[in-house]
């Protein structure tokens, strides 16, 4: 049994995620988290090294991924495919249950370098 504590959750300047399953927790090939992006606020458009399956429990989000921009409302999941360039942008609030191999790492375009996710980690 996995409990969330304050040391689980990472909040950057567009939403806070909360670490569920990871490899520091117990988990040794998936990481799982959820997501919680306040309305209007849009990420970095980046690239992560492994597929993701976004579930929406709570709200929809905006993602662009290469020329196609899809919105994603509560109840639906949306899979992203290893490297490929996206931004998520959030019309209004929403809560997302994310899953990954726990070994995936993000390229922020316009940035050197990956960085690990840590609340992936």
């Amino acid at each position: 049994m996995i409990a969330t504590t304050a040391d689980d959750v990472t909040t950057t300047p567009n939403a806070t995620m909360t670490a569920l399953a990871t490899p520091s927790r117990g988990s040794s090939e998936l990481s799982t988290w959820h997501v919680d992006m306040p309305a209007g606020a849009t990420g970095p458009e980046h690239s992560v090294s492994r597929e993701q399956v976004w579930t929406l429990t709570a709200g929809s989000l905006e993602v662009t991924c290469g020329d196609r921009t899809e919105k994603v409302t509560a109840g639906r999941t949306l899979v992203l495919p290893a490297d490929a360039p996206r931004r998520i942008h959030a019309p209004e609030a929403f809560r997302a249950y994310v899953a990954m191999r726990a070994d995936g790492v993000v390229t922020v375009t316009g940035e050197d370098g990956t960085r690990v996710l840590p609340w992936a980690r």
